[in-house]
């Protein structure tokens, strides 16, 4: 077990908050990760596009439908169980983590703003066919909350056309469908703009859908999150997703930041079980230590026991967090009472990933920049993925709170 490692910090089994049908299932994803996954991780980070043979063989282990409501067919895991796979995804391809982030999140909240005929279309998708989906709504406005273009209009014969272009779309590139939000400016009213909202799967080789494949970033590339253009894509009724009026929840916005919290701390932990074995195995001791061995200096065994000590605690922030989800949907907490911790998790995660996986390089010697070993990965991909948005702005959110009692209200970001 990857996280049996860290016992010491006080990270504890997952098995011992999860149900037996949980934790059988990270077990059967940890055995992919170690005896397929993490021998395909450099090539992925190279070549940049969507890790199809990842997912595929993540796919067979079930954990694809662990998300859906058992009503649906699924096996309706626990939001804990969803952070715990994303982080543990994630310390081994956290691109991969991200694809499945994506694909676990919707899973989850379709279901809530659907009618019951396109939650049975759902479940059929995702537990009959095995279909992964993928996600598009990014556009390019002058910030990120600006109104959409990507538009859809309904046809006389019932049939809807969807046409714009999406510039992040993760998860998209090579899924089965693609979660494709579009406005309708008419249906919209003053007092609930959010009735000319309408969330498309639409089937990745539909005619009119091009994938650009032009994602070419510094870390997080094998999730492939370049643009993908609709043009006057027609759609079938049957792949309409939500019910005008009902989306977005105003706790979606929660579940994304606890996954990217989720996925940052995976990769620091990552990082710093690499950090370990490259120590023991390859790096020299610096002769000012006047030891032996690098792993008895005790200015690195110093800073690995700093690095550690802080993933520990987003670690175990992060997993609070996940009862608080639990709370909230019973109806026990507010909101805000679940967005505050939240952006506690996020910053926490933030600090100590972009932390271990700088200096992890400082702690492991020359050696370690290597281009062979792509330890770099890890930095380039906590760097990439924690520019989703700016931490700065949860700070203040926690700050804010503390100084008036002000909550956050729902938001794309908050």
């Amino acid at each position: 077990m990857t996280l049996q490692k860290l016992a010491g910090l006080m990270i504890p089994e997952p098995s011992k908050a999860l149900s037996a049908a949980e934790a059988k299932m990270l077990e059967a994803v940890e055995e992919v990760l170690d005896t397929s996954i993490r021998a395909l991780v450099q090539q992925n980070d190279i070549n940049g596009r969507y890790p199809v043979e990842c997912i595929d063989l993540l796919r067979a282990t079930g954990i694809m439908q662990s998300g859906l409501p058992t009503s649906l067919g699924g096996l309706g895991f626990s939001t804990r169980f969803s952070l715990e796979a994303q982080l543990r995804i994630a310390m081994v391809d956290s691109a991969v983590a991200q694809v499945f982030k994506v694909h676990d999140e919707l899973s989850r909240e379709i279901p809530y703003y659907s009618s019951p005929a396109q939650q049975d279309a759902l479940g059929a998708a995702v537990v009959a066919n095995g279909s992964v989906i993928g996600l598009a709504v990014a556009e390019q406005g002058r910030t990120a909350e600006d109104p959409m273009k990507t538009s859809w209009i309904k046809h006389a014969d019932g049939h809807y056309v969807v046409d714009g272009k999406k510039i992040y779309t993760t998860g998209a590139a090579k899924a089965d469908l693609i979660a494709t939000w579009a406005f309708n400016a008419e249906q919209a009213t003053t007092d609930n703009p959010l009735l000319g909202m309408q969330l498309f799967l639409i089937p990745r080789d539909t005619k009119g859908v091009t994938v650009h494949e032009d994602w070419d970033a510094l870390g997080q590339r094998a999730t492939d999150s370049g643009a993908i253009t609709f043009d006057q894509v027609e759609c079938s009724a049957q792949w309409l997703s939500s019910v005008p009026g009902q989306a977005p929840l105003a706790y979606a916005s929660l579940r994304y930041q606890a996954g990217f919290a989720a996925v940052l701390t995976g990769i620091g932990l990552g990082a710093l079980l690499e950090a370990e074995s490259f120590i023991q195995t390859k790096s020299r001791p610096w002769a000012a230590a006047n030891v032996e061995h690098a792993v008895d200096d005790a200015s690195i065994q110093r800073n690995l026991g700093e690095y550690a000590s802080d993933l520990a605690a987003a670690y175990h922030t992060l997993m609070a967090c996940a009862l608080l989800f639990e709370s909230h949907h019973q109806g026990d907490i507010s909101r805000g009472q679940l967005a505050l911790p939240v952006s506690t998790a996020k910053v926490v995660a933030h600090k100590a990933a972009l932390q271990a996986t700088s200096e992890i390089h400082g702690l492991m010697g020359t050696r370690s920049v290597d281009m062979r070993y792509r330890l770099d990965r890890f930095w380039r991909n906590a760097r990439t993925l924690s520019l989703h948005d700016p931490v700065e702005y949860k700070r203040i959110e926690i700050g804010r709170h503390l100084l008036t009692g002000w909550e956050p209200e729902p938001g794309i970001y908050q």
